[in-house]
């Protein structure tokens, strides 16, 4: 389970890049009840997406030029240049060289060796989130792959991450957990793209997923709000119910009421 007890190789950052900034604000704010705050005028327009006054995410304007909206998992790093020359002689690349973000951290933005993109985020004054596995926040991150095998390779050769294989009516499904803890650390999974129709049209990526308490009211929000349900509330037995979603620029996040949440 992810915690805000962050270890490296563990999602402890997230952020939205949207055209359509105000639009965005207006949209998780109606879904999740989030609010804006500006990081200042010396952040570009990067800002923070908080629930109840904690962070759960952060946001920026992104141009056409610069990318698609989407949303983007960062992973924690004790050295963030270390890091990058690790993907680098792994196959990945570094689109964005490690910076320093004032005195907040230092980040970069990296492809793993299936172009796939991802951040790592070496804290400093900021940790990471304030806030995730409750709900209206993130509680689990699934990155959809042409090659389940390279990305295993990957980043466990990054992050060295241990991996489980778990059969499922599909397919086989692979969990991923940080190094130290146990199998209740694990906190994503590896999925083949092809596997789902919805992600195979629109290529390989992170996905987050946000906890909720109701996974059907919430896509229905999502559409009363101008985005896109991807694939219908459904239920995995054990894992709990979950429905893939897309805000109105686009951005694909899914949600779901996990199975312990139930209890």
């Amino acid at each position: 389970m992810l915690t805000t007890r962050y270890v490296n190789g563990a999602p402890n950052w997230l952020d939205l890049g949207t055209p359509d900034l105000e639009g965005a604000r207006a949209f998780y704010g109606g879904l999740f009840g989030w609010t804006f705050l500006s990081a200042g005028p010396e952040a570009g327009g990067y800002g923070m997406l908080q629930l109840s006054g904690k962070t759960v995410a952060g946001a920026m304007t992104v141009t056409p030029d610069q990318g698609p909206p989407s949303w983007n998992v960062y992973f924690q790093t004790e050295d963030a240049d270390a890091t990058a020359k690790a993907a680098e002689q792994a196959g990945g690349s570094v689109l964005f060289q490690p910076m320093d973000v004032m005195d907040q951290g230092r980040m970069a933005f990296l492809t793993d060796s299936q172009g796939v993109g991802f951040g790592i985020w070496q804290p400093a004054a900021n940790p990471g989130l304030d806030l995730v596995t409750e709900p209206g926040s993130l509680c689990w991150a699934e990155l959809y792959t042409p090659d389940v095998a390279a990305a295993k390779a990957f980043y466990g050769t990054v992050f060295d991450w241990v991996t489980t294989d778990v059969p499922f009516p599909q397919g086989t499904y692979t969990t991923v957990r940080p190094a130290t803890g146990s199998d209740t650390s694990m906190f994503g999974g590896l999925v083949p793209v092809d596997m789902d129709p919805a992600e195979a049209r629109g290529g390989p990526y992170w996905l987050p997923y946000f906890e909720v308490t109701d996974p059907d009211a919430t896509a229905a929000k999502a559409q009363e709000l101008g985005g896109t349900v991807r694939t219908p509330p459904t239920d995995i037995p054990d894992v709990g119910r979950f429905t893939k979603l897309a805000d109105g620029s686009g951005a694909r996040f899914a949600v779901i009421k996990s199975a312990e949440s139930q209890g």
